[in-house]
This record gives structure tokens, sequence and C-alpha cells, in this order.
């Protein structure tokens, strides 16, 4: 029993509850690294503690005191652990390693899992299908490379949360399928499909910084949870607090109760072959033995599995990064491990492209769901942003798919379909219109394609290709969610192709504007030290109910506000996207046909805006885009104003 003499009248009886969580915490947790950091608050004992201040693990407070009760500080940082816990939403959770409710640690975890088989054996009990799938088919876990030991005194990592996890779930005599080694994310969908298991988890953080880690959802059809699975299974976490069971040392033998792994691996790789490649026998053919590709995994999990995607489409290996190949959990080479943010994250790769003479580079995120693309052009190196290569993954599945209905494949006379988020370029769109075949928009994330593209091949369908700006890319049905690994093959496919023909993806992207129309983006952010200021910023275009007519001189000509569930164009002036009264979102459409949409995070104070113009030539789109963005920043963020320009900070 933990002495905390003296403990309880420092808290405020408001307060109190947590004392009580703490208590429980140290009763429940079995880590000795968690346990006795928070053990060491309640009994006032000297301690470092890390990963409690929600900074993602960089601030440190060492508490002293020489008696038997915690000073303020110990209070303080009890507080930051047990007020409140974890959010699991429809990206589940994702938050730095540490002690307490609002980290990620063995105990979280292990509350999260119980409460997600709670729900999954009420609604297949009311579906009465709880022996056909959750105890027959069972679920499927995957883990990337994270682990806390390296900065932190944390005896944590993401494999460890796997096998948390699975003993939960067998435990209660579920069947698990639960990868033996770290595996790229997009594996997790496909083999949940595959065996048509009851949910899939993920425990990655994608491409955060390395004192995180997550837990990602995926439902039995292989697409991230939406609404209400949420708010249901964060209902049975709160039911479901105290462990079933006593785990401690019985979860190093975990490995024991997976079921065999091995064979989706190979089967993902076929699929990518006869599914996604074009030319299998054209590519081992080819002439292109010459380093036309260098790839970096970002000290992430993504190298073994480029390379078997690679060798599924029949094309020669690519040159790796040396520095960022194997999986490192502290990103040594890179401040953030985001290919997307450019030559910091990139600069390796650029100098080892630069000495083998390759003239492509590709990048996955860490766990290897996304996939960054740069071309040498004119002598300098062009990092395409996530519409252009969007646009052009898209064309070229449509091309892809159009010759293989040509040819009488099985798919043929269905008709095609492409998504993509509504933040995302509205190029596809135009193509659709002159091409004839359906595209539709959903809300931001995978989550909202990957259940609506199951809808639509439900419905006839053949959804070719979805994507959404921030680098995601679901190229054909192999899974339904961003998928890095294949995209990469299928840009290394099309690279070879256009090289074949003297091209070049710049060259294919010019054309495709040059008949498409040109469409010019600028998406960016501002984050800010006061909350209040976002909903002030979101109030003021709103205006009482008369939104903004203009901006920087450009008239509106329609306002589509997700927070409401409002449209101005629609007849009964609803959006027929869903609405979110949890953050805000709103979106004008220019008189001149330009997009401007302005989003929160919802994970940290920022506003988020994506400007789109469509011109006659490039410079056209690029004036009206430039105009755009500084009515945003001038007159609606108000970034020069007295009274924000202290609280805001721009990238």
């Amino acid at each position: 029993m933990i002495k905390t003499t003296g403990l309880a009248r420092r808290f405020s009886s408001s307060q109190s509850a947590v004392l009580r969580a703490a208590e429980n915490y140290v009763k429940w947790d079995w880590n000795a690294t968690t346990r006795s950091a928070v053990s060491n608050l309640l009994t006032g004992d000297s301690a470092t503690i890390q990963g409690i201040e929600g900074d993602g693990g960089g601030k440190q407070a060492t508490r002293a005191n020489n008696d038997d009760s915690p000073n303020n500080n110990n209070i303080s940082s009890l507080n930051a652990m047990f007020t409140g816990r974890l959010k699991f939403g429809t990206a589940g959770l994702r938050a730095p390693f540490g002690p307490g409710y609002n980290c990620m640690n063995e105990l979280t975890v292990l509350q999260t899992a119980q409460g997600l088989l709670s729900y999954l054996k009420e609604i297949e009990k009311e579906n009465n299908t709880l022996t056909t799938t959750l105890l027959q088919q069972g679920v499927v876990i995957g883990y990337d490379h994270r682990c806390s030991s390296s900065f932190t005194p944390y005896e944590l990592s993401s494999k460890q949360f796997a096998h948390v996890s699975a003993a939960v779930f067998a435990s209660q005599n579920v069947p698990v399928y639960l990868f033996p080694d770290f595996v790229a994310t997009p594996l997790v969908p496909f083999t949940t499909t595959k065996i048509k298991a009851a949910c899939g988890i993920m425990v990655t953080a994608s491409h955060n910084p390395k004192e995180d880690t997550g837990y990602k959802l995926y439902w039995g059809n292989g697409a991230q949870i939406i609404p209400p699975h949420d708010a249901n299974i964060s209902r049975h976490i709160l039911e479901n607090l105290e462990p079933w069971e006593a785990w401690g040392e019985g979860l190093a033998a975990v490995q024991n109760i997976s079921r065999p792994t091995g064979e989706f691996e190979g089967e993902y790789f076929d699929s990518l072959r006869t599914s996604l490649c074009s030319d299998f026998e054209g590519n081992k053919r080819g002439e292109h033995k010459e380093h036309n590709i260098t790839y970096t995994a970002m000290h992430g999990v993504g190298h073994s599995f480029a390379k078997r995607s690679f060798e599924a489409f029949g094309l020669s290996e690519f040159v790796s990064v040396p520095e960022q190949q194997e999986p490192d959990p502290a990103f040594s080479t890179v401040a953030f491990p985001n290919p997307e943010e450019g030559e910091g994250a990139l600069r390796l790769a650029m100098e080892q492209a630069d000495r083998v003479g390759s003239r492509v580079i590709l990048a996955n995120d860490p766990d290897a769901d996304r996939l960054a693309v740069c071309e040498k052009v004119g002598g300098e190196w062009r990092l395409f942003t996530g519409n252009e290569i969007g646009n052009v993954l898209g064309h070229w599945m449509f091309k892809k798919n159009v010759k293989e209905n040509a040819q009488g494949g099985e798919i043929k006379n269905k008709p095609i379909a492409m998504l993509a988020s509504t933040v995302s370029s509205k190029f596809l769109s135009a193509v659709a219109t002159k091409e004839g075949f359906l595209f539709e928009e959903t809300l931001t994330g995978f989550k909202w394609m990957g259940n609506r593209s199951e809808e639509l091949r439900n419905q006839g369908y053949n959804v070719v290709f979805a994507y959404e700006e921030a680098i995601g890319y679901c190229c054909g049905d192999v899974v339904k969610d961003k998928d890095g690994v294949s995209a990469a093959a299928i840009v290394a496919e099309m690279v070879v192709k256009l090289r074949e023909g003297g091209g070049t993806i710049a060259g294919y992207l010019q054309e495709l504007k040059e008949t498409y129309g040109f469409y010019v983006g600028k998406n960016s952010y501002v984050k800010f030290l006061d909350e209040r200021v976002l909903a002030d910023i979101f109030g003021e275009l709103r205006g009482d109910g008369e939104y903004i007519d203009s901006i920087n001189g450009f008239g509106v000509a329609g306002v589509r506000d997700l927070t409401l569930g409002y449209d101005s164009t629609t007849k009964d002036k609803r959006s027929t996207l869903p609405s979110d009264g949890g953050s805000q979102f709103v979106t004008f459409t220019m008189e001149n046909g330009a997009v401007v949409s302005l989003r929160t995070s919802g994970t940290e104070p920022k506003l988020k805006y994506y400007v789109e113009a469509r011109g006659e030539c490039e410079e056209e789109g690029a004036d009206i885009c430039e105009g755009l963005v500084q009515g945003i920043l001038e007159d609606i963020i108000k970034v020069n104003s007295s009274d924000r320009r202290h609280l805001l900070t721009l990238p």
C-alpha cells in the first residue's frame, strides 16, 4: 500500500479523483518504470518525471522533498497525469510515452484493449456473430519500432503495447494474429480483410516525433473506424479500467499465443503484382539497370517492404540511404521524421542520389503508409506536393484501368471511381468530368475514403484510386487505407515507363495541366498560444449568420460550414458531407472558382488553411492563390494586428 500521509489535505476536494486515479494506477500498473514514477510522486520521494507535461516527453521536473508528502510540483505533475485521460477517437490513440492516463503506457493500452474487446463482444452478441467472427476469425495486431528507453527512464515500446493487446484478446479465447516483428502499417488492414477478422490493431505513431506512439484501429472491413465506433469504444474503456487479470511477467510468453502471419506478407506482395503492376515482364526485360531511384525508409520499418514491392513489380533494386535504412526509434539523422517536411528530412537522400546519379527519390514515412517523391529538374531537386503526386497517380491508375478494361479484364465494364479528401486538389474532378468517371470528395482522413470506397464497390464501381494531400495514396483495392509500400512501386514503374519514352514525372504533370487545367495550391498553418483566438476567428467568419462575402477583394460564391452542417449551395442548405461539431471547418468557394478551406487541427491550437485556384496558365492560378493566402493571413487571421501577433507563430 502506498503511504500518502499528508497527501489528501494538499488536494482540494475537487481534485480527490486525481489522488484516487493515481493510487489505482500504482496498484494496477505492472511496469516497474512507470509505476515507480507515480509511486514516487505519491510518497514525495525525489524523482525525475518525463513525458507527463503534454510536451512530447521533452520537459523534465525534478522533485525533492524531505517530508512524507509531495510538494507542489508533485501535485502539479499528478494533476497533469490523472486529470482526464487519453481520448479514443476515430484515429485511435496517439500520445507521448510516459506514466499516467494522458500518456501511452502498458496500463492505458491494457485498458484500451479491454474496452475494445468488450465493445466487440457487445456488437457481435447483438448481431449474433460472436462465435463466427470474433471467436473464430479473431484479430490482427502489428507494431512499429518505436520505444522510449533511449530518451526517457521508461521501458516502453510499441512492441510491448502490441503484446499487451494480444494477451487481453487471447485471455478471452479470441484468436490473435500477431506479427512477430516490425511491420509496415498497410499489412494490418490487408490481413484484417484477408482473414475477415473482427478488427485490426496497428501500434504506431506514423511520422510523429520520436517521443510518441499510437494505437490505430481498423474495423472488420479493413478501413479505419468512423463514428459511432469511437464513442462506443471510449465508453467501454471507462467501464473496463481495472485489469481483468494479473498480467505481469505472463506477457513475456505472449508470442506463443499468436497464429502464424507469415503467409499474409507473401499474399500481400502477390496482390500488388496481380492487381497493381502494369507490366511485370516488361519491367524485368527493361534496360533500366542504372541507378534510377534512391529510396529512404526515414529510420522506419519500410525498407524491406519497399524492396519486396519492387521485386513484386519486376523492378531493379533501388539505392538505399544507409544512414536511414534500419529502424531507429531515435530517428537520429532527422529533427522530424516526416518526408513531407522537405529538404530538412530528405537531405541525406538527396546527397546519396547525387552520388549515384539517381534522378528520382522515394521516401516512406516511418510506418510506410505515406510516400514523398522528389525528382531532379533543371539541376535542382523538386519535392512534389501531395496534390501533385495524387494528380499524377490518379491519372496513371485511370489509364491503367482503361487499358485493362479494353483487354477484357475481370473488372471490364465496371464504372471507374476515384476519391479525395475535401481539402485536396480539385484536379481529379476535372479529369473525371472530361473522361467520364465518378469522382467524390470525403471528409479529411482515410477513414472516410476507405469506408466510402467499400460502399462504392458494393454499388458496382471499380474504385481505382483515393488520396489525401498529406502524401497518402491508395491505389486499387489491395487495402482500404493509404499505402506507401504499393505507391512506391507504382511510382517507380511509372518512372521506368516515362523514361522509356524520354519523359519525366515533372513533364507528365505539365502535360496533365495543359490537358485538364492549371490548378495551383497553397497549404499551410498558423499556431496559436491561446485556443480562444481560434474561436474568435471562426466567430468573425460566421458574423452571426452572415458569413464574410469576400477575401482580399475576391468575391465569395458559396459557403460550407461542416461544424454547423450548413451549405449555402444546396437546396435545403445542409451539407452533403457529415457535420462535425467537435471541430471548426469552413470552406469558401470563390466567384472565380478558387476554393479556400479553414479548419482547426483537433490535436493542438493550430489553424490550417488550404487554397487552390485554377487559371488559364500557371502564373494566373498562382497570382489568385497568392492573393487569397494574403487575405487569409492579413484579413481573417490578422497576423499583423497588435492584439494577435504576439499570440501566434508562423511556420
